[in-house]
């Protein structure tokens, strides 16, 4: 079992930033991959993006690349997201996810661990 909780969501402005981070616990040691997702009302839940936990490799949802950054502590067995420039289309709850086998998905079906989430709002 991998429990997550994730922190750092917030009501903020146009253009701010905000640094979300998801805290893995229990058996860490069988996590492959952790990604971040999102969903908005009336919105199916959307990949953001996803680091490998060995090696570090990344991947990014269009709509965010060159904007956000996922990166992992392993010491903390915590992933950040740092996301820049934010715009009202990021506004919705984000939920911090884990693979416990290989490979690196960028669908939510592929995760097999799963935060609370936490709201991120952007007000235009």
């Amino acid at each position: 079992q991998v429990q997550l909780v994730e922190s750092g969501g917030g009501l903020v402005q146009a253009g701010d930033s905000l640094r979300l981070s998801c805290a893995a616990s229990g058996r860490t040691f069988i996590t492959y991959a952790m990604g971040w997702f999102r969903q908005a009302p009336g919105k199916e839940r959307e990949f953001v993006a996803t680091i490998r936990w060995s090696g570090g490799i990344t991947y990014y949802a269009d709509s965010v690349k060159g904007r956000f950054v996922i990166s992992r502590d392993n010491a903390k067995n915590t992933v950040y997201l740092q996301m820049n420039n934010l715009k009202p289309e990021d506004t919705a709850v984000y939920y911090c996810a884990a693979r416990t086998s290989p490979g690196v998905p960028l669908t939510s079906s592929g995760y097999n661990y799963w935060g609370q989430g936490t709201q991120v709002t952007v007000s235009s």
